[in-house]
């Protein structure tokens, strides 16, 4: 079997991304990061995702996005709003986190002499968030080649994103096809010290109206 990195948040997309990863033949390497995001409960999730769909390792990469803040998911000083609609980057996109996350990602794969990384970017993020966009993953994975010795032994970077053109509801009715236990998931901006979702934040009504319009029971639990 091939050998993949699959970018793991504890999130929905992230969790139905390794899913899709593990359906197309890799052996997968789960890799999540302890960033400096406001809470943590997101990792304790994509422990228990990349045990249940059968991760071969799972590694927790720490670096400290939150000493240069710049999001409300990192500098507690900025508050999450309610989902509303907005024009240009929304106060939570965390300033060049794919461009960090991807690099890593690439060497840990060349590390294990692997050449596909897959990562849950999808069309609802597109608008909002420029490391989310297809030609920013175009682009890196060129970057990559460059960057590695790729370069020097003629061969290619493969950045898989298998949501880049799905909405919410479609990455749901995929994962629920793929067997992903959604319960598991965190989404939310602002979990309570309980793990319960807001309810109001923007992820958590993208993942709301996505089940809603899946037909599929929503397994969240809200406060």
């Amino acid at each position: 079997m091939e050998k993949a990195i699959v970018l793991l948040s504890g999130g929905l997309d992230s969790a139905t991304c390794l899913a899709a990863a593990r359906r197309d033949g890799f052996e997968t390497y789960a890799l999540s990061f302890d960033y400096g995001q406001r809470h943590h409960a997101e990792l304790e999730a994509a422990r228990q995702v990349a045990a249940a769909l059968g991760a071969r390792d799972h590694r927790v990469f720490r670096l400290d996005l939150a000493q240069w803040g710049g999001s409300a998911l990192t500098d507690t000083s900025l508050e999450v709003p309610d989902a509303e609609a907005s024009h240009g980057i929304p106060i939570t996109y965390v300033p060049a986190r794919n461009l960090v996350f991807l690099a890593l990602a690439g060497a840990w794969a060349e590390a294990l002499g692997a050449r596909d990384i897959f990562i849950g970017v999808n069309s609802v993020d597109y608008s909002g968030y420029p490391d989310c966009r297809a030609p920013f993953i175009a682009a890196f994975a060129e970057a990559l080649r460059l960057g590695t010795r790729a370069a020097d032994d003629n061969w290619q970077w493969h950045i898989h994103t298998p949501l880049q053109n799905l909405d919410k509801s479609e990455i749901i009715r995929l994962g629920n096809e793929l067997g992903v236990d959604y319960a598991m998931t965190v989404s939310c901006y602002r979990l309570d010290d309980g793990g319960r979702a807001c309810g109001s934040c923007a992820s958590c009504e993208l993942r709301r109206a996505g089940f809603r319009k899946a037909g599929v029971p929503d397994p969240t639990r809200y406060r």
